[in-house]
């Protein structure tokens, strides 16, 4: 089942002489619990093909379809309401509330749109990443490991059509790292989750089921492992 598709997609900024292709003609289809790693050097795009596929950006041409919705018009409200429930978002440096317990950080989304968790599936996901022990802590009295391990739990609550991870790793030491790029993976597995990862990590990107590599605002490299 196709979640994801790009069609034709680019993203200029500035104009004349100034102005830059950070996307240019991105042609691209994710299946339903597929994880998809994105490699390339700094201005290759990979950010901004995240940030479109996110809502956070609108592309200056193409389309972008999630769950057969297209996404790239949308307005800033109606952005905002799809990215909460439709797109979950890991980055590196976790982005969680520090004055609210992890319980809490983790329910966020559902408690933003009144919505009762399903407490089954709570308890699943933090067993899951091994976090049940944390939920009453603040962000500050658990490991970096921890809290991005809580983050992705955030992600994953509202049940995303997409999770978005920016650099996850980025952060975290090699034995973390591991652990947590395992934890994408059982995701995938386990949940059925479309995941798209962008990392500098050779190693990290091995793990996932298909490496894509920009240049130049464009998929270069589309290889499928296995």
């Amino acid at each position: 089942m196709e979640i994801v598709r790009c069609e034709g997609v680019r993203k200029i900024y500035g104009k004349g002489e100034n102005q830059v292709k950070a996307l240019d003609g991105i042609d691209l289809s994710l299946e339903k619990g597929e994880f998809a790693a994105v490699m390339g050097a700094s201005g290759s795009g990979k950010s901004t093909l995240l940030h479109i596929l996110g809502t956070v950006d609108q592309p200056t041409q193409g389309k972008v379809m999630i769950e057969g919705r297209d996404i790239s018009r949308m307005k800033a409200s109606e952005a905002a309401l799809f990215r909460r429930r439709k797109v979950g978002l890991v980055y590196q440096f976790y982005n969680l509330i520090p004055t609210v317990t992890v319980r809490k950080n983790i329910l966020m989304p559902l408690l933003l749109d009144k919505r009762k968790p399903n407490q089954e599936y709570f308890e699943q996901i933090v067993s899951s990443l091994g976090i049940e022990d944390k939920l009453e802590a603040l962000p500050s009295q658990i490991s970096g490991g921890q809290q991005q391990r809580a983050a992705i739990a955030r992600a994953l609550m509202y049940r995303p059509a997409i999770l978005l991870a920016d650099e996850p790793t980025g952060n975290l030491d090699r034995k973390n790292s591991e652990e947590i790029i395992a934890l994408l993976k059982l995701s995938s597995r386990s949940l059925k989750q479309t995941i798209l990862m962008v990392t500098h990590d050779e190693k990290a990107a091995l793990e996932a089921d298909r490496i894509l590599v920009m240049e130049d605002g464009r998929i270069v490299s589309d290889r499928k492992r296995g």
